[in-house]
């Protein structure tokens, strides 16, 4: 059976194309003429929709295996999907750890059949604990070619070096939220003039331009690939810039929802709004938009952190960071069209993450097709994701998945 998606506009990293109809023939995307249907094609009407390559989160969190009451593999693809998400990589932080063949091979098991393409990153060392490493070798032979904490720093200068050394033998890619921990020690939310107010112990920007200071002079020691998660300073995207002007081979992401909020939101104590690394100040914002317009940030992830309600249902400082960030992401996507434009955007969800992963499009055989006109309301009816701790539970939202392919795997089409 073959799909013909009527009159979509394809948007590319450069432009938007005028309406036209493409055709699936269950492998790859292909332009088609509009005036001749085959008698074996099933149409969609997509007027007014919009569609792409499919898209690429480098961050997101399973509870499975070990805390399956806040994420399991089967709901956070369905999460993904709801996001427009064909491509995932998820982090190591289960329990026990993604950090042996047994856990990797039991993700791979269990995701094998979902719909979306899932990558693992797993750990460096073994528990997060910055000390023995793990078999990152070995690991690869599974198929892993992504390795990092994931929620955790890895700010052990000595098990970064190595990782990175280890790492030019497979031509795999660290990943890591750079953070130095003692600065950021005890830390709630942003410091600056809102935490002092709220008397919260803030979290400096010092903290994130400190360790990836410290981290691009150890690249610069060793070589290798190193992908910079959820940046979220001025600092820290200048010293990203001026590595890549240098030819290291660096990458950069960030939290979406980094634009969609400041410290100035959390003067309500909403403990859905804590989030690592914290929603900064307008001016930081800023520079956030500067370094997606420049290059400078290679990926927008959805850093979809699920919580069960009675984990953010307490005092802010107790309560522990993370937004369910997947479920909203499409409506993140169309706010911030304004400010940035759809082909911009989109090859921070293409092309941009694929780099990071070392791969280059080929093949149309991906699509995520939404309509940034259509209204729905978060709630138990409409949410994939188990979890509920999402600052936009009970709004209005503009922006909905529509249909989706990952090379034969298709969503929505016969809903």
């Amino acid at each position: 059976m073959s799909l013909r998606f009527q009159s979509l506009k394809i948007i590319t990293d450069k432009e938007i194309l005028p309406p036209a109809d493409y055709l699936y023939d269950g492998k790859t995307l292909q332009n088609a003429p509009s005036t001749h249907p085959g008698p074996d094609e099933t149409l969609l009407d997509c007027s007014g929709l919009l569609g792409s390559r499919g898209w690429t989160d480098l961050r997101c969190f399973s509870g499975e295996p070990g805390e399956e009451y806040r994420e399991t593999l089967e709901s956070l693809a369905k999460a993904l999907a709801q996001g427009g998400i064909t491509e995932a990589v998820i982090m190591p932080n289960t329990q026990p750890p993604l950090q042996s063949k047994n856990e990797v091979a039991y993700v791979q098991n269990h995701t094998s059949h979902l719909f979306p393409t899932f990558h693992i990153q797993a750990a460096v060392t073994r528990d997060f604990k910055g000390e023995g490493l793990t078999e990152m070798l070995d690991l690869n032979h599974y198929g892993i070619q992504v390795f990092g904490e994931g929620l955790v720093a890895l700010s052990h200068s000595d098990r970064l070096m190595k990782a990175l050394q280890y790492l030019q033998r497979i031509n795999g890619v660290l990943f890591d939220q750079s953070q130095d921990p003692m600065l950021a020690l005890f830390g709630q939310m942003h410091e600056g003039i809102v935490s002092t107010r709220l008397g919260l112990k803030g979290i400096p920007d010092l903290a994130e331009e400190v360790a990836v200071q410290k981290n691009l002079e150890i690249l610069r020691y060793t070589g290798g690939r190193l992908h910079f998660q959820t940046v979220s300073t001025r600092g820290a995207l200048q010293q990203i810039r001026q590595a890549k002007a240098e030819g290291l081979a660096v990458t950069a992401d960030i939290s979406i929802y980094q634009l969609l909020f400041t410290d100035e939101d959390l003067l309500e104590f909403d403990t859905c709004l804590k989030v690592m690394p914290p929603f900064r100040g307008k001016a930081q914002r800023e520079a956030l938009l500067e370094g997606l317009k420049d290059g400078t940030i290679d990926a927008l992830v959805s850093n979809h952190v699920p919580h069960d309600n009675d984990a953010k249902n307490m005092e802010f400082d107790l309560s522990p960071f993370g937004m369910s960030g997947l479920p909203t992401f499409v409506p993140a996507l169309v706010s911030l069209e304004e400010e940035l434009g759809y082909p911009l955007l989109i090859s921070k969800l293409c092309s941009g993450p694929q780099k990071v992963l070392g791969k280059e499009e080929t093949a149309w055989d991906t699509l995520t097709v939404f309509d940034p006109e259509a209204t729905w309301t978060l709630d138990h009816n409409s949410n994939a994701s188990l979890a509920e701790n999402s600052p936009f539970w009970g709004k209005e939202l503009k922006g909905k998945v529509k249909y989706l392919i990952n090379r034969e795997k298709t969503e929505g089409i016969h809903e």
